[in-house]
């Protein structure tokens, strides 16, 4: 690959793990998330 290619696979990257982080720090799945952590502890 040349150096655009990897330029784009970054920009790629970079932007799919703000959505990933976007996503996961929402009220709605930490509040999933934390329901299935407490049924799994107990």
């Amino acid at each position: 690959m040349n150096t655009a290619e990897y330029a784009v696979g970054t920009l790629a990257a970079v932007a799919f793990a703000g959505i990933l982080l976007k996503v996961l720090t929402s009220g709605s799945v930490q509040a999933a998330l934390m329901a299935v952590i407490n049924r799994a502890l107990k």
